[in-house]
């Protein structure tokens, strides 16, 4: 009897080293994803993800940069990264001053401005106050 315990074990031990064996194990070649080559934009602005929350105003990260140099006849383009919709106008919150008005920007779509005159420009999202930059127009 204990011969029988013995080998119904030793039996199916076999039987499953036998189906491992015959299992087909195929070559899977690992799949590379794609990349997405970006052209990098050097006078981009970036509205960034979350930039529509007041807690982005104090660090200067609502627009990045908040602050940039131009140069005459320079386009200056921003992107809406956020999910929340944006805008880019000219002049101070309480005063804009009609040089340029993005209107609403949809999130991913841009908006640019061509800086013909040099000079210090602020701009704000006027659906966002805490939301400000600056661009300064060199020669």
């Amino acid at each position: 009897m204990n011969k029988k315990i013995a080998i119904i074990p030793s039996i199916i031990i076999v039987v499953i080293i036998i189906g491992i064996s015959q299992v087909n194990l195929e070559y899977i070649p690992e799949q590379t994803p794609e990349v997405e080559i970006v052209e990098e934009i050097e006078n981009m602005i970036i509205m960034p993800i979350k930039s529509a929350r007041p807690d982005c105003g104090p660090n200067d990260e609502c627009y990045v940069p908040s602050y940039y140099v131009a140069k005459i006849d320079e386009t200056v383009y921003w992107i809406n990264e956020d999910s929340a919709f944006h805008s880019v106008t000219s002049g101070q919150q309480e005063n804009p001053d009609g040089l340029f008005d993005s209107g609403h920007i949809d999130p991913d779509e841009k908006f640019s401005y061509t800086f013909t005159e040099p000079g210090v420009y602020s701009y704000y999202c006027t659906l966002h106050p805490w939301m400000n930059g600056m661009i300064k127009v060199e020669r």
